[in-house]
């Protein structure tokens, strides 16, 4: 899963990465969490052949989607996540998977290592080359009782890849700049179509590195919380010492 993320690039470099005109300023964020504001990414209207126009969009969207049939909210679940593998047929992510398929910018992402079914050692999971990374999104407008109108969206998710395998079992689901066209064109392109784009990130993309566990506690937004954590033994591989032994055989590594 993926339940906080950061974006700390400059909006310059942001809308660089995802093919927008502009973005309006905004700070860096180290603690993005579900409820939140985010920026996504959709496809604007076709420009003419030859225009040096953007083709696409910033929206910033609730991070938890409210699919439009949700009588109260109140009973629903929050989902900042949906699963890519059932996206398609399941009733709270199908209209938005063929109608609003969206990019999310962010700078990497946190997983917790669990620890006895309990949340452990956090990790800071980023592009081992730096610079942005785009996950797939999914968006919802959300029709209040009242009438007023709510943008709300989701971060699809994949079954993770070796380099994330052992803290956690799903990533998001990243984009490679090449397909970002691909996976924003709802007009032309159902769902099928892009089905194949729903893989794990190519192995060696991502480093993991364990953070302070000041993450933990969504008040916490500044850089501090990205600086290096100290690791526990692995869940269920922590092993006996035998007198004498090196010590450099007991590293996690």
């Amino acid at each position: 899963m993926c339940g906080r993320f950061a974006l700390t690039a400059t909006p310059d470099q942001t809308a660089a990465f995802l093919g927008l005109a502009e973005l309006e300023d905004f700070p860096a964020r180290y603690n993005i969490a579900p409820t939140q504001p985010v920026l996504m990414a959709i496809a604007g209207l076709p420009q003419a052949p030859g225009s040096n126009l953007a083709d696409r969009q910033p929206m910033l969207v609730r991070w938890g989607l409210i699919p439009a049939w949700v009588k109260d909210t109140r009973e629903f679940p929050l989902l900042f996540n949906a699963r890519s593998e059932g996206a398609t047929e399941k009733a709270s992510f199908r209209t938005a998977m063929r109608h609003r398929r969206a990019l999310v910018p962010a700078s990497g992402f946190y997983e917790w290592r669990r620890s006895g079914g309990k949340r452990g050692q956090p990790y800071w999971v980023g592009p081992k080359h730096g610079g942005l990374v785009a996950f797939a999104g999914l968006i919802e407008t959300y029709a209040e009782p009242g009438g007023s109108e709510m943008d709300t969206g989701a971060i699809l998710t994949v079954n993770a890849n070796a380099d994330i395998a052992h803290i956690h079992d799903r990533m998001p689901v990243v984009m490679d700049p090449q397909d970002f066209a691909r996976w924003l064109d709802c007009r032309t392109l159902e769902p099928r179509d892009v089905a194949d784009l729903l893989r794990p990130a190519r192995l060696d993309f991502f480093e993991a590195v364990p953070v302070s566990d000041l993450v933990n506690e969504v008040a916490n937004t500044g850089p501090e919380i990205q600086e290096r954590g100290v690791v526990g033994p692995e869940p269920g591989k922590a092993r006996r010492q035998k007198p004498g032994a090196d010590d450099s055989q007991m590293t996690l590594f």
